[in-house]
């Protein structure tokens, strides 16, 4: 089908503000319900990883709003306790583990194969089995609220003794370990294939330090990943042999030490944090840049400071740990270490300040995003140093000043910048853009409704308010700033119900606009040089890459007096080449399958081990038919006919000349077949 375009060279005296769109006719990829079930494609497991990830953002989100409606009042009864209990524990995990954390997967999982010039990820059937067990775990998890008693009530942090059967005696508990157990197997595996992807999967010429920052600082929290979650796998498997075979791991009375929980809680727990936060900047690191109409301020330094946030994330856990009695010279060492991190994270943040200096801003919904977030977060990074100084920590601890700062960081640090992704990247992913006028309202409402929440939990926070209590007393001056936090948190919801608006109507009205070209935003990284949404192989050849922001430099030149001339359109940028031949792995049902037998498994720990049995055979026999399944089977359906191009091609697989075995992709699936 023919792609037709109009010209994006600027024209004398034209601003960039003024560019029109380039005109793109192209069908609609395919999507029917066996297409992305059966899916090993990094786009659609991205693609599905990010609207399950936000349906479980409004389930955390109603929990919050629970939260704080029983909180608006003093004396309040609309919650009891136990059932205050349990929705606070569940609006952390459920925020933390699946919406964060998968949100941050769906960015990792479209763009890194793209950002590096490659077809797909190093073993695109692991990557559908990390989405489909991450799914199984986090449905697990939540029926709980069914067949579990109820939801999981020792907070998400889930400290011992609270967690063990004397106080939790419901099963809850129970689906919250086997449930993040099962969410982290999940998140291993993505981990390991990102890593391989990154290190082995990169077009030529692209080194390591001509990659996208947003690539490195995903490529930091995948190594964060794959170190952090053996960490809780171990306590979690602990608590297990605690609940459910009367170990003693955690007993006091048995010679053991609840404090070995918070120890490997932490150990994982702070470089969780990180693990929410380093997607978060290196988004906006691409869409400041992109909307600053500069390159990136110090990327040598923001590449850096990113692998120091992440080694220096785990000399830092015990900060947690201030008031637990761990001693005075751990918690003087711990003091040090927890002022050093906020280094990096500076530099971060004056490099993003020094990008937008001088630059021809152009304030889009995406930028507005970008620069809330560096705002917010540098709130959240004061008040986190205050924490350093022991004495002021231990006057902090278990307040409402921790929740707020908390949430400046993760919400503020991490969710606003990852919606600076969503803006920016939909025309590429989805064809259409989000309607503009609709976002900043979206913007404005979400940030105004974020700072009425958790600003006046400060206030509160150093009135002297507990944090975890279900309700408070009358005349101890708590009423009216919960009363505002309360309504903030109300304003917070309707704005992502607004923000679930604009994506239905802007999908309406895109029928009647025209479709944004392949770079709509100008952009620097290679992902913009293939068409919008992004075809099923990637690029038509593999792009050569010959220097950082190369993709920019192929439409730019920079002259010897400093100014910068446009050399070339998008379309003649763009490599061109024929995707006849292009090798892609077959799709599979075999991961989906396989997670079904993980929750079968969970099942049968906490009511009848006899469903262990149904679950491990269907684990296994899964695992077994899956090693036997073809890599490349012709008629499996994994065409991309749209195009006009057949997959299955056995002559050539390359566009650039190699077969078979030099293309990184065919390489990938048939090492991941025979393994």
């Amino acid at each position: 089908m023919a792609i037709t375009e109009e010209p994006l060279a600027l024209t004398s005296g034209e601003t960039f503000a003024e560019r029109p769109l380039g005109v793109l006719t192209r069908p609609q990829p395919k999507g029917t319900w066996r297409d992305w079930l059966s899916s090993v494609d990094h786009k659609k497991i991205g693609i599905m990883y990010g609207v399950a990830a936000m349906f479980f953002f409004l389930v955390g989100g109603a929990e919050a709003l629970l939260i704080r409606t029983q909180l608006a009042f003093p004396d309040q009864g609309f919650l009891s306790a136990e059932v205050y209990n349990q929705i606070f524990t569940m609006h952390g995990v459920t925020m933390i583990f699946l919406f964060v954390m998968p949100l941050a997967a769906a960015f990792a999982n479209y763009l890194i194969p793209l950002q590096i010039g490659a077809r797909d990820v190093a073993f695109p059937r692991l990557n559908a089995l990390s989405f489909w067990v991450w799914l199984s775990g986090a449905i697990f998890l939540n029926t709980s609220w069914i067949v579990g008693g109820g939801g999981a009530d020792c907070g998400w942090f889930c400290y011992a003794p609270n967690s063990g059967v004397t106080f939790s005696p419901t099963n809850g508990v129970d689906f919250y370990a086997i449930g993040l157990l099962i969410a982290g197997i999940a998140s291993l595996v993505s981990a390991v294939n990102l890593i391989v992807t990154v290190l082995n999967m990169r077009a030529p010429g692209m080194t390591l330090f001509r990659m996208p920052v947003l690539t490195w600082m995903l490529l930091v929290t995948q190594f964060l990943l794959a170190f952090a979650l053996p960490v809780i796998t171990v306590a979690l498997f602990l608590l297990i042999f605690d609940r459910l075979f009367d170990s003693q791991f955690f007993d006091p009375a048995a010679g053991a030490d609840p404090l070995l929980w918070q120890h490997l809680f932490w150990i994982f727990g702070h470089p969780e944090v990180y693990i929410i936060i380093l997607p978060s900047f290196g988004i906006i690191s691409e869409v400041i840049p992109a909307f600053s109409r500069k390159p990136i301020f110090g990327y040598t330094f923001m590449v850096f400071s990113g692998i120091a946030i992440g080694f220096m994330g785990w000399g830092v856990w015990a900060h947690h740990m201030f008031v637990s009695g761990i001693g005075p010279i751990s918690v003087a060492a711990f003091s040090l270490a927890t002022m050093f991190i906020a280094v990096p994270t500076g530099v971060k943040i004056l490099n993003w300040l020094a990008t937008m200096w001088g630059g021809q801003l152009r304030f889009t919904t995406a930028m507005l995003f970008a620069v809330g977030t560096v705002a917010m977060f540098t709130i959240g990074g004061l008040s986190g140093v205050t924490h350093s100084l022991a004495p002021a920590d231990t006057q902090q601890t278990d307040t409402y000043y921790i929740v707020a700062h908390f949430h400046y960081v993760i919400f503020g640090g991490g969710v606003l910048g990852l919606f600076a992704g969503i803006y920016f990247w939909w025309p590429k992913v989805f064809g259409h853009f989000l309607n503009e006028k609709r976002g900043r309202l979206h913007f404005w409402s979400m940030l105004v409704g974020f700072n009425l929440t958790f600003g006046p939990m400060h206030v509160l926070g150093l009135q002297g308010m507990s944090r975890r209590i279900d309700t408070y007393s009358a005349g101890f001056g708590f009423e009216f700033w919960n009363l505002v936090s309360t309504i903030g948190s109300y304003l917070l919801g309707l704005s992502v119900l607004y923000f679930l608006y604009n994506v239905w109507r802007s999908k309406k009205e895109a029928v009647n606009l025209p479709a944004p070209g392949p770079d709509p935003w100008d952009a620097r990284s290679l992902e913009w040089s293939v068409p919008s949404p992004t075809p099923e192989h990637n690029f038509d050849v593999i792009p050569v890459i010959e220097s950082q922001d190369d993709w920019w430099f192929r439409k730019y030149s920079i002259e010897d007096d400093g100014s910068v001339v446009r050399v070339a359109s998008v379309e003649e940028a763009a490599q061109k080449g024929d995707a006849t031949g292009v090798h892609l792995p077959s799709p599979s049902f075999w991961p989906l399958v396989l997670a079904v037998g993980l929750p079968l498994i969970g099942y049968g720990l906490i009511f009848n081990l006899w469903l262990c049995v149904i679950g491990g055979l269907l684990t296994g026999g899964a695992m077994y038919a899956w090693a036997l399944e073809p890599v490349d089977d012709p008629d499996a359906g994994h065409g991309h006919d749209d195009h006009g191009h057949d997959d299955h091609g056995d002559d050539d697989h390359g566009d650039d000349g190699h077969g078979d075995d030099d293309d990184p992709v065919a390489v990938a699936a048939d090492s991941e077949g025979e393994a």
